[in-house]
């Protein structure tokens, strides 16, 4: 009887191994109280007396002081390292990160899901910077995104800005809490209490005053609620410890806007500090002023904006000087990183990921990935709801289709592809009407029913024409 003859389940061994791209690499496994170095094989001097005689002499443990650093980046330049690769750990890369360029390396910062992706890998910290230092040597890691180092400080000014109005916001919900235990329905009938209406009697309240029609007398002339709605919802119970719990919010919520507008003043000085890339172009009035908001910047962020890019983002639709200065702050200036637009959309997560097998889709889904410019994109294309442009009329077609979720991600990929073109070519946005834009899409759907009857032996004619029959 012939034996059955089984599948081969080896793989050819006609492949060429894998070559070192980088000689001189090391990797980090990043820690808060210690870092694990590991260097090429043989590229180390002799360790030193009190080195574990278990631990090989290309891996080296330091503490993580300032005097740790600057031994551990001594040791690297002494085993002739030129590039090195870490894992974003937290918060605790950014001190050795700044360390090591400073210094000359080429310091990549790694994603740590790109290392942990091949299973069946004892896990230790020894073993994590061997496997780093492996991985980079044969060029298998690719680079995390990092502006530029001018662009990382707005960066931070920046999100200390955005945690300050977090931290604000908080203390709001605690003066509507404090309210609402006295049955003070202040919320309800001014739209913001925060405004000058409902500041004005919190203040008042906090000073002793109890009478509703005095209190509904420091109505602004601008609120649309009349003197007896207002006095009517201030009629409450006054307790101590609600009134106490109201005046800690108020008193937190103001100690944060503060803080707020001096965060505002560093940042206006250090976007003055960029070099102008205008050109000495004036940049042009806008047709429509807005409505300034609470938490937008209190200086001119769109001129100052427009000197660090030399493009003013604010004319693509759903783009206002706070979403510029968040995007900017993110990516800066610069697109040579991506490629093209794709590269970009993808880099923001306003694409999908599409899984394919014999051919055919399978699922589309999207990656569940934080990303704060990509969250402003998001916000930009939401504020496209209601817009009479092309890009508002885009996203009412989507969202009949697909639903809003969708709308707003689609928005918001064209929205980033408008900024990549601006800032990578430089050239004048010229916006697009509503109504060229629904003609033209009109025109194509029309173009494609067309072909559609064609190839099933049809021919479309329009209402208004008569029909000849053959």
């Amino acid at each position: 009887m012939t034996p059955r003859r089984t599948k081969k389940l080896r793989m050819p061994v006609s492949y060429e191994p894998l070559a070192q791209v980088h000689p001189h690499a090391a990797g980090i496994d990043v820690h808060a109280e210690e870092h694990w170095v590991a260097v090429p094989p043989g590229s180390a001097p002799p360790p030193p007396a009190h080195h574990p005689a278990n631990l090989p002499p290309h891996i080296r443990k330091f503490g993580t002081c300032t005097a740790d650093l600057e031994t551990l980046a001594e040791w690297l330049m002494v085993c002739n390292i030129t590039t090195i690769a870490m894992e974003s750990t937290g918060v605790y890369w950014i001190a050795l990160f700044e360390l090591l360029e400073r210094r000359g390396f080429d310091v990549k910062l790694v994603d740590p899901r790109r290392t942990k992706h091949v299973p069946g890998r004892p896990k230790s910290d020894v073993l994590d910077c061997q496997w780093i230092q492996r991985l980079h040597s044969y060029g298998l890691l690719a680079a995390s995104f990092r502006p530029a180092d001018d662009v990382v400080v707005l960066r931070s000014y920046l999100r200390q800005r955005l945690m300050l109005i977090s931290y604000a916001g908080q203390h709001i919900q605690h003066m509507q809490k404090a309210l609402e235990q006295m049955n003070i329905k202040l919320a309800e009938v001014v739209s913001d209490v925060t405004g000058v209406t409902g500041m004005s009697i919190i203040k008042a309240i906090l000073r002793g005053q109890r009478d509703p029609q005095r209190l509904a007398q420091l109505r602004d002339e601008r609120c649309k609620r009349s003197e007896a709605d207002i006095a009517r919802a201030l009629e409450g119970n006054w307790r101590e410890d609600h009134l106490f719990e109201l005046e800690q919010a108020v008193s937190l919520y103001e100690m944060y806007r503060t803080h707020l507008r001096r965060c505002d003043r560093r940042l206006e000085a250090y976007l003055r500090k960029f070099p102008d890339h205008s050109g000495g172009k004036k940049l042009q009035a806008k047709a429509r002023k807005h409505k300034l908001r609470s938490n937008a910047p209190h200086f001119d962020s769109r001129t100052l904006l427009y000197r660090f890019c030399g493009v003013d983002l604010t004319v693509i639709e759903g783009i206002e000087e706070s979403t510029a200065l968040v995007i900017l702050s993110e990516i800066g200036h610069d697109m040579s990183p991506w490629p093209n637009e794709k590269h970009f959309v993808s880099w923001l997560n306003l694409c999908p990921i599409k899984d394919s097998s014999a051919g055919k889709d399978k699922k589309r889904r999207r990656r569940r990935r934080s990303n704060r410019a990509a969250r402003a994109f998001r916000l930009a294309g939401q504020a496209c709801h209601h817009a009479k442009s092309a890009m508002g009329a885009y996203y009412r077609r989507i969202q009949a289709r697909c639903g809003g979720t969708k709308a707003v991600l689609a928005t918001a990929r064209k929205i980033a592809q408008r900024v990549y073109r601006l800032l990578k070519y430089g050239e004048e946005y010229v916006r697009q009407d509503m109504e060229a834009y629904e003609e033209a899409y009109r025109t194509h759907t029309l173009k494609g029913l067309a072909r559609k009857a064609t190839q099933l032996g049809y021919r479309l004619v329009p209402e208004a024409q008569p029909v000849t029959l053959p």
